[in-house]
């Protein structure tokens, strides 16, 4: 999958001003690199690729704090929740910070707990809005926001960046992410060990070999972009999150789209309409051989029927017709069928609660009325249950038990 990382630059209001940026295809080398205004930007989106905005290591602050116990749960960084915590956050770091509060955006570390000292990423709110906003308008949106040095890569290695007249370097100190500006003095006061690494860009290689008087590592920018991906870092958190949401979501159509119209996807969408061809095809088979089952049933069914009983010519209902002809056979012989009233009394006897004798029995085509027999909910429902086995059915007209017969068991 392409990917296109997008290093934010320090006034993204402006129209001019200029991105870096690195398109990779496979996020381990560098396939093109280069600095262009936002409108001239690759777009990596159209073609079914991701846009990660790269926040650069001067824009960053890293704060470590404690966070009061309760304050994580499953959804800290939405709604209500989101809310508390950056109101915890911001009574935290209140006194470590030169800005208010209310204009910094935070960022949490991965997976983060409140057992332990816990990073939090600190950055000019406006900006980092402003940035994401003109991807957006240039057509590039970000599906992800990552710190271009962040504490887990960052291990043992100091890093010199920037321009021969703005570099800075960039180190680990105490677990997080420390910013100096590079010169005589402040390396002086670094005194960085002589047996830890030095890494450098091309452009301050020489300056950072004057000032630490030893050999530099070369590490192109494009590179040092690069690896920023690999962190598990994303800054698009609180008040970000629903506009990261809603770049994921434009990044999946992008995809689709490029599935669907990309030359490079024409055999897999080849395959996927054989697979749905061939899933359809075994549906249909599956359901012809399903109607033709019942369909036997039902034959024999009718068969049973017009054999047991010659004289029916025309079926509509085989199980119905067969009931009604089985209860004419039972009357014409004498014996009593589960229609008669002296099974449903017998039946209902059996079942209904000691002592219980209705003032009023009304028998009418098999269905039996008893009046007067004052039962509670719980005892209809108990009768019902027992009788039901029978082929009966029971249900009650305001003081009346109505027990009818609906098959033969």
């Amino acid at each position: 999958m392409t990917t296109l990382l997008v290093k934010l630059p320090q006034n993204p209001a402006d129209a001019a001003a200029l991105y870096d940026y690195v398109l990779t295809k496979d996020g381990k080398k560098v396939g093109e690199h280069s600095r262009a205004p936002v409108a001239l930007l690759p777009l990596a989106g159209s073609t079914g690729g991701e846009v990660v905005a790269v926040v650069p290591a001067r824009n960053l602050s890293w704060q470590q704090v404690q966070l009061p116990r309760g304050t994580l749960g499953r959804g800290f960084l939405h709604e209500a929740d989101a809310s508390r915590l950056r109101a915890v956050l911001e009574g935290l770091l209140e006194d470590r910070l030169l800005d208010e509060p209310a204009r910094l955006h935070f960022a949490l570390q991965p997976q983060a707990r409140t057992d332990a000292p816990v990073w939090v990423a600190v950055c000019d709110r406006d900006w980092l809005r402003a940035g994401l906003h003109a991807l957006e308008q240039a057509g590039r949106p970000a599906s992800r926001i990552v710190p271009e040095f962040a504490p887990d890569l960052l291990t043992d290695a100091l890093h010199v960046v920037g321009e021969p007249d703005d570099a800075f370097m960039v180190f680990p100190a105490g677990g997080g992410v420390a910013v100096w500006p590079l010169s005589a003095a402040s390396v002086a006061l670094l005194n960085w060990p002589q047996t830890a690494s030095l890494v450098a860009e091309p452009a301050v290689a020489n300056l950072a070999e004057q000032l630490f008087k030893r050999s530099v590592t070369l590490l192109p920018a494009s590179q040092c972009c690069l690896q920023a991906i690999e962190s598990s870092w994303d800054l698009a958190q609180f008040d970000l999150v629903s506009s990261s949401r809603a770049r994921t979501w434009k990044h999946l159509s992008d995809w689709m789209a490029g599935f669907a119209q990309a030359p490079r996807w024409r055999a897999a969408r080849w395959a996927l309409l054989a697979l749905l061809a061939f899933n359809l095809a075994g549906l249909n088979a599956w359901a012809w051989k399903e109607q033709a089952l019942i369909n036997s049933k039902r034959a024999t069914i009718r068969t049973i029927l017009t054999t047991t009983f010659p004289h029916v010519r025309v079926v509509v209902d085989a199980p119905q017709q067969m009931t009604k002809e089985l209860a004419a056979l039972q009357r014409a012989s004498g014996t009593a069928s589960g229609r008669d009233l002296e099974t449903m009394v017998s039946v209902f006897g059996a079942v209904a609660p000691a002592n219980l004798v209705p003032d009023i029995i009304d028998f009418s085509s098999g269905e039996m009325r008893l009046k007067g027999l004052r039962l509670q909910p719980e005892q209809v429902s108990q009768i019902a249950f027992k009788l039901k086995p029978l082929g009966y059915e029971v249900s009650t007209d305001s003081n009346i038990l109505v027990i009818k017969q609906v098959s033969v068991p």
